[in-house]
């Protein structure tokens, strides 16, 4: 059984296509994540599954009804702050609940609950304006795991957490996964990808590549990596790095360069020399197996992290 379908799906904002027949299914159960850098249409699609926004043409199902008849079934958590910082994190999670249909006992009740998931039941009576920017993004994450959601719409979650909180996050995704919850999550990070059952990779609102991460890497071809960090950064570093690449192309990440080759072993010792002969210096260098972030490269020649409005 198909918990999302998404058939042809297009949305338009002032003429401009920001979805383009977009297609996929997800099963019930299934971990599926969008990949894609910001203003590839992934908050779009999302804000339509929940039915915060609706589509211009195609089809987009939850269990074969449409999203504003799924509410009861769906949890979505979108980028923007959402909780109030006028209450207690307390306070805040009841105020969810109620409107779920829980009564007032019960709703203190499940919100100690998750307050305890997540970690917060020691900051529970704190006004939210009090807390953190990653522990308010723990209190809205746990507004996702009320009892009986079967399918859950995470826009960007771990944007902003701590490794800790991260890690607890997919904890309680796991968790979730248990109990044959669908979790449809969109990231510009590919670490979180690669946990997702299948993965789908979208640019400029074109879906353009899915599948199991291994899979997607193994038919790819992807060569190992090089991450090279220098102790400054100029069009010259760029330009020795893309002699050592087959296809010319060298990523730039946060804080250096990422470069892809086979013969490793036999191009680092040139790759140090080449540098220092520019009074430059490497300050790190590794070489790791390719991820998702080097495939979305490979297939677009832009980082999944660029900013894109």
């Amino acid at each position: 059984m198909y918990s999302i379908n998404i058939e042809n799906l297009t949305k338009k904002y002032n003429g401009v296509e920001v979805l383009k027949k977009v297609s996929l299914r997800v099963e019930e159960g299934e971990f599926y994540c969008l990949m894609g850098p910001n203003g590839s249409g992934k908050t779009t699609l999302t804000s339509i599954l929940a039915s915060v926004k609706m589509q211009t043409s195609g089809k987009a199902t939850i269990y074969d009804k449409k999203p504003s008849e799924s509410r009861n079934l769906i949890g979505y958590m979108p980028q923007e702050n959402f909780s109030s910082i006028s209450l207690t994190g307390r306070e805040n999670l009841a105020y969810f609940a109620g409107l779920l249909g829980y009564s007032n006992k019960g709703a203190g009740k499940i919100a100690a609950e998750l307050l305890q998931k997540i970690g917060l039941l020691s900051e529970a009576d704190k006004m939210v304006s009090k807390y953190s920017g990653g522990m308010r993004k723990r209190l809205e994450l746990s507004t996702v795991f009320f009892p009986n959601i079967k399918v859950l719409i995470l826009d960007e979650p771990t944007t902003g957490l701590d490794p800790s909180a991260r890690r607890n996050f997919f904890s309680l995704i796991n968790e979730m996964k248990t109990r044959d919850t669908t979790i449809f999550l969109i990231t510009h990070i590919g670490a979180d990808a690669e946990l997702a059952s299948k993965v789908g990779l979208i640019n400029k609102g074109v879906i353009i590549a899915e599948g199991n991460p291994e899979e997607l890497k193994k038919v790819s071809n992807l060569k190992n990596a090089i991450t090279i960090e220098t102790r400054y950064r100029d069009d010259k570093i760029k330009d020795i790095l893309s002699y050592f690449n087959e296809e010319k192309e060298v990523l730039e990440t946060e804080n250096g360069y990422r470069i892809y080759a086979d013969n490793i072993a036999d191009i680092i010792p040139s790759i140090i020399r080449s540098i220092d002969k520019e009074e430059n210096k490497v300050t790190r260098l590794e070489s790791t197996t390719s991820t998702l972030e080097d495939l979305f490269f490979k297939l677009t020649s832009q980082s999944v992290r660029e900013n894109k409005k």
